[in-house]
């Protein structure tokens, strides 16, 4: 049953708030803080008081414009919308906490700036999330992508502001040249551009169709599917909460998330089936696991590492929901929350040895984790997400996905998961091994020279450490209760 609600409006309004507060708010830095915190937190509990009606079966929804039949600005709250959004709000209140401590004590440049591009990103990504069609979709998306500029080329050094002109040149371009032609067409064939259960493309002409959904998969560059995904890399110039920002809550996961509403809102799994697009979307990704996984394992720098693992990660959602069968994607919407924290938590944690430390490269961080220990038991929890491997949330992930190959009758795409589960484990494991188990070179015992030479002592800051601690906590609930995540699913599904 659909229940008219502003209840949608309000969370993205909430945030869009906090944006100008905090510009407001640029000469007191406690207040523009606490806007950030407060605004997370009022969107937190607005985002869960919709929890009981939408696990009923119900969907929220607000008509915002409509402009002509089947083409409309509306929001809607289904059960896939609001599983983003408890995780997208959630772990928007933990980085925000990570910025403050991150930002103020590496004492960086234009902070306001920041966390107002912050609070929009996290409005623009509530709008992604609640869209309940193609052009609210598509509005929002755009909007993503400029807000989260600023953000990407923050340190104003010629390697951002290059990094910053690849992101903008990447999202815009391809959204432009695939994405709306992809609209435009969908709207020609169905009449409509609505979200709906089984989809809206049904019939027609099999090669039309079969062009509509290359364009979407390409349209959606922020999914960060090879050979659209060289953007990825080149925003890792971005401060750490950024990249944490850009990897577990806001860009990539709308990317992803629009490709599994596409999939299964806009063509639905009987068309996919009869036009047979859903293996070969399953081995096309599959490319990009395994070699984003193998340029992985040949990355020094701790966050590029993780960026490659990032696009590798992100393919596995694709898949699953690729597959076509009920396994399969429940393993790809699972995993757009078992990633978001385990990811979240990694890059927390790597921002935190920089922070602390000034060592951004692995071979660096010999005998860290004797020093770090909050840091780097939060940063294995993480890595446990990310092969998969059981108490922590991946593990269901791998499960399901595993489970839907052998449904989709695919031994290659079953070979596919445990190849990348291996080549995960050799590219995670390493870094723990010499956190933990390496003595340090420069025979500092306990102090470590920044760049300016002069010793300081390593220790755990707390306000970067306790946000890091929580999500990682969240991968190994998530892990010991599944069911928090498929309940969901079985609304979506």
């Amino acid at each position: 049953m659909i229940i008219p609600s502003v209840k949608p409006l309000i969370v993205i309004g909430v945030a869009a708030v906090a944006f100008v507060l905090i510009l407001l708010s640029d000469r007191r830095p406690n207040l523009r803080e606490f806007w950030s915190v407060l605004a997370g937190v009022i969107i937190l509990l607005i985002v869960s008081s919709m929890l009981p009606s939408v696990l009923s079966g119900n969907s929220l929804e607000l008509t915002l414009a409509e402009f002509f039949p089947g083409i409309s600005l509306r929001l809607r709250v289904d059960a896939l919308a609001l599983m983003f959004a408890l995780t997208a709000s959630f772990l928007w209140i933990l980085t925000t906490m990570y910025s403050i401590g991150y930002m103020r004590s590496l004492n960086e440049h234009s902070q306001t700036r920041f966390f107002a591009c912050f609070a929009g990103a996290v409005s623009a990504t509530m709008g992604a999330a609640f869209s309940a069609n193609l052009l609210t979709l598509y509005f929002f998306y755009e909007i993503i992508t400029m807000i989260t500029y600023p953000l990407v080329s923050h340190k104003d050094t010629s390697e951002a502001l290059a990094g910053g002109k690849k992101y903008i040149a990447y999202l815009l371009g391809t959204s432009k040249a695939f994405l709306l032609p992809a609209i435009i067409l969908t709207y020609i064939i169905a009449g409509t551009l609505e979200f709906t259960a089984g989809g809206i493309l049904h019939g027609g002409d099999s090669t039309l169709l079969t062009v509509v959904y290359v364009l979407f998969i390409a349209g959606f560059a922020k999914a960060a599917i090879m050979p659209l995904h060289n953007w990825l890399p080149s925003a890792m110039v971005a401060p750490t909460p950024v990249s944490a920002l850009l990897h577990a809550v806001a860009v990539v996961k709308v990317g992803v998330f629009s490709i599994l509403r596409v999939i299964l809102f806009v063509f639905g799994t009987g068309t996919l089936k009869t036009l047979g697009l859903g293996m070969p979307t399953a081995y096309f990704v599959s490319f990009t696991i395994v070699v984003a996984s193998v340029i992985a394992l040949t990355k020094d720098n701790l966050k590029a590492r993780l960026a490659y693992s990032t696009i590798s990660q992100l393919s596995y959602i694709v898949l699953g929901a690729a597959l076509l069968t009920p396994s399969g994607i429940t393993g790809g919407i699972v995993h757009i929350t078992n990633h978001a924290f385990a990811k979240i938590t990694l890059f927390f944690c790597a921002g935190s040895i920089y922070a602390v430390a000034h060592k951004s490269n692995i071979s660096e961080m010999a005998g860290i984790g004797r020093k770090l220990p909050f840091t780097m038991t939060a940063f294995s929890i993480g890595v446990l997400g990310m092969i998969g491997a059981p108490p922590a949330g991946g593990f269901a992930t791998k499960w399901y996905l595993a489970i839907g190959a052998m449904e989709a009758g695919s031994m290659a795409v079953l070979l596919v998961l445990l190849s990348s589960t291996v080549l995960n484990a050799a590219y995670f494991l390493p870094i723990v091994y010499t956190a933990f188990f390496k003595s340090p070179e420069d025979g500092h015992h306990g102090h470590i020279g920044n760049d300016h030479g002069h010793g300081e002592e390593i220790k755990e800051n707390p306000y970067i450490a306790v946000p890091l601690v929580i999500s990682a906590i969240g991968s190994l609930a998530l892990g010991f209760y599944p069911d928090i995540l498929l309940s969901f699913v079985r609304r979506i599904l």
